[in-house]
Parts: structure tokens; sequence; C-alpha cells
């Protein structure tokens, strides 16, 4: 797994978001297969789904790098804001 991180943090943005698309769709694929015959080994949906989490992250973890303090710091407000209304 640390592997794969490495090779996530070399690929830029848009290639990141065209892998989560493809990974979207294999996804359903294997999903719809998995609904209708079943799959040889079930435990790939899982597999596939955690990856494609680990994408996600990677694109999120991009977007908060790139931003300002002042962006920061207005996301930390929110966040505060949305805990104390629960």
């Amino acid at each position: 797994m640390a592997k794969e991180k490495l090779e996530l943090e070399k690929l830029e943005i848009g290639d990141l978001h065209t892998q989560i698309k493809a990974l979207q769709d294999e996804y359903a694929r294997m999903k719809f297969e998995h609904a209708s015959r079943g799959l040889a080994n079930p435990m790939e949906l899982r597999h596939l789904r955690r990856k494609i989490a680990r994408y996600h992250t990677e694109v999120r973890r991009r977007e908060l790098a790139a931003m300002s303090p002042n962006e920061l710091a207005m996301r930390t407000k929110l966040v505060a804001r949305r805990r104390r209304q629960r």
C-alpha cells in the first residue's frame, strides 16, 4: 500500500480525476456483474472501493495544501460552526 501511495503522489491532478472516473466505472460494472451472476472473489469489490477512496483522499489532500492561510482559517471556522449546530 505504501508503494501505491508513492505512485499517487507522482500523478497529476487531471490524471487522478481520470483514474477515479475509470475506477468508478469499473466498480459499477463489477457490482452489476456480481448482482447478476456473482464474482469469483467478491472481496475485489472492497479492494476497489478502498482504492477509489485513496484516490479521493489524495485529491483532497492536494486541495487543502493549495489553500491559502485565510482559506484554511475560514474552513476551520465553518467546521467549528457545524459542530456547534449538531
